[in-house]
């Protein structure tokens, strides 16, 4: 915790920012200052090390407007290289700050990196979380929320208050562990648990849930209305989110506001966001449940997969009871199929710009390439057990592919990504989408494992037209959705099903296409889309000051020290970066000197 002194350097410090802002111009910059640790701590009884961010798990949450200029300063103090990656925001333009392995080299233990992007014409609910090595199993991971501007209303009535709600399935076993469980073939089983904001279950069965677990209490006032932002920030685990008699009225997903609909529960799967208004409506006899529970778990142990937390009002006159509300029939994914389906995309509400966020009529594009991904179960590649798409097993190169790109190393990877599934034995390769800058196009998901996989893509939004159960066609096109399909950047597929997406390649840089399941991700089921701006000014940054080497690179490398980079942000000129950035290394050299 800061003293009072820090804490008045830290009010005077943003106010000398937001000075320097006004007076040179252009968009807010914010500031973080972060350090990556372990902690020791017991959501499910059982000590374990945890990854926290300023000694919090949950890290904090990063709550930003449109437009607004992001810096954060990671410090690493684990015991392994780090990267953060940013789910869901677009980094328009600059794909050296997605914080994966394709376009960052890791921040090597005991190291700092700043962070830098703009959430540019972005609105709604996201979350960060480490991307290397299965490191998001051990936590690591926080909010993003990203306020409209004032000059564009929201479609629904300001909320009385914004709350932030983490569900994961949760392994008492080390991320190190699993991750080894992982690399040799072993699945990941029953999770241990199901944790809410990184709290254990409340006891709400003395013979499931043992005693002396922690748990987390959300404090209501009757009669309010609360936006509750939902992630599933889990490693496998497809799970079902629900509130003991209260209605869960969606209104936005990954930065679309939603045509507004009641739901009483609401299956949320791997890497996926909502926000849902839930009004304080009932009487105050008792508290009430928050439920998260697993779904498609083929297993006798699921039952004791349920993380509970307690909703509570202020004038409450006693504890929850009674049984837990109930879940839709645990195997019927065709109940899941139809809830997803039922979400559109609110085509008359303004979202980041004043025009309607649904004016963009997609149906109305030309598709200019079509690629068919189909997954596999793992499978042993060369004596290794891999997962593939399209029998690719992703190979991340020692030089990621960004710098190689900037670099023109050649043999690094090969734009050759086949667009249908390949009639030859699977391999492990380097291989990109090579997408065409500004073409329009169609990506179908055909999921052939048995577990529901959800597809994340960096860098955009894409949007979900249409889902089933069977092979997908041609003539699976004549029910996709071409008006109102909902603008994501992750979505589910269930198992013997397809998925297809449309996506808009105007974001240049080289993108990652991901399953966000950990297990099938870190086995190699992953593949980056390379785009390219054809004109001759380039529209993306060039390598940043600060850019760490490695690989064929590591030459390169200069001393490490606290550096901040200010070349990516085209709104303030270099008289103001100049005074930004002595702000901002005095501030920070005060803090960690």
């Amino acid at each position: 915790m800061l003293s009072g002194a820090r804490c008045c350097c830290v009010s005077s410090f943003l106010v000398l920012v937001w000075w320097v802002t006004a007076c040179f111009g252009g968009d807010p910059y914010v500031f973080f200052d972060w350090t990556l640790s372990y902690i020791t701590t017991s959501p499910l009884g059982v000590n374990q090390k945890v990854i926290a961010i300023n000694g919090q798990f949950p890290g904090p949450t990063l709550n930003v407007t449109t437009n607004w200029n992001v810096v954060v300063n990671v410090k690493n103090e684990l015991d392994e290289p780090v990267l953060l990656t940013w789910n869901g925001i677009q980094n328009r333009k600059n794909s050296w700050q997605d914080g994966v392995l394709g376009t960052n080299c890791p921040i090597p233990a005991g190291w700092n990196w700043t962070y830098q992007f703009q959430v540019k014409d972005q609105i709604g609910s996201f979350f960060y979380f480490p991307s290397l090595d299965f490191q998001r199993a051990a936590g690591g991971y926080g909010g993003i929320i990203i306020n409209n501007r004032d000059v564009i209303p929201l479609p629904f009535a300001m909320p009385d208050n914004d709350i932030t709600i983490f569900i994961s399935d949760w392994y008492t076993k080390s991320h190190k562990k699993i991750r080894k469980d992982v690399e040799n073939g072993k699945d990941l089983g029953v999770p241990d648990g199901i944790l809410i904001n990184g709290f254990g279950p409340y006891r709400y069965d003395t013979t499931s849930v043992p005693g002396g677990i922690a748990y987390q209490t959300i404090n209501v006032e009757p009669g309010k209305t609360y936006r509750l932002r939902v992630h599933n920030v889990g490693i496998s685990t497809s799970l079902n989110f629900r509130i003991q008699n209260h209605n869960l009225l969606l209104v936005e997903t990954e930065g679309s506001y939603t045509v507004q609909q009641n739901y009483t529960n609401m299956d949320i799967h791997v890497g996926q966001s909502y926000s849902f208004l839930v009004t304080m409506d009932q009487n105050a006899s008792s508290d009430y449940y928050i439920v998260a529970s697993s779904r498609f778990l083929n297993s006798s142990g699921w039952d004791k997969a349920t993380g509970v937390a307690i909703l509570h009002y202020t004038n409450s006159l006693g504890p929850a009871s009674g049984p837990l509300p109930d879940l839709p029939n645990e195997f019927d994914a065709y109940f899941s199929m139809n809830q997803a389906r039922s979400i559109r995309l609110n085509v008359s509400a303004g979202a980041a710009r004043p025009n309607p966020q649904g004016s963009f009529k997609y149906g109305d594009i030309t598709v200019t390439e079509v690629y068919v991904l189909l997954n596999r179960p793992p499978e042993l590649i060369n004596g290794k057990w891999r997962t593939t798409l399209n029998g690719i097993s992703y190979l991340p190169p020692s030089t990621p592919l960004k710098l190689a790109q900037q670099f023109n190393i050649l043999g690094v990877y090969k734009l050759d990504f086949p667009y249908r599934p390949m009639n030859r034995p699977p391999k492990v390769d380097t291989s990109l989408i090579n997408g065409t800058f500004k073409g329009f196009i169609e990506i179908i998901f055909q999921n052939n494992d048995t577990a529901v996989q959800s597809y994340h893509m960096d860098g955009y939004a894409f949007f979900v037209v249409g889902m089933d159960f069977g092979v997908w066609t041609e003539n699976s096109r004549g029910a996709y959705n071409k008006w109102d399909g909902v603008a994501r950047s992750t979505t589910q597929v269930f198992p013997g099903a397809w998925t297809a997406i449309l996506v808009y390649l105007d974001n240049d840089g080289i993108w990652n296409l991901r399953t966000e399941n950990l297990d099938s991700w870190y086995l190699g089921q992953e593949v980056y889309v390379s785009v390219v701006n054809p004109e001759t000014d380039k529209s993306e940054p060039s390598v940043p000051d600060n850019s760490i080497y490695c690989g064929l690179l590591s030459s390169l490398q200069r001393d490490q020290g606290h550096r901040f980079m200010f070349s990516s942000a085209p709104s303030v000129s270099s008289a103001s970066r100049t005074v930004l950035s002595a702000l901002v290394i005095a501030f920070f050299g005060y803090f960690t000197r």
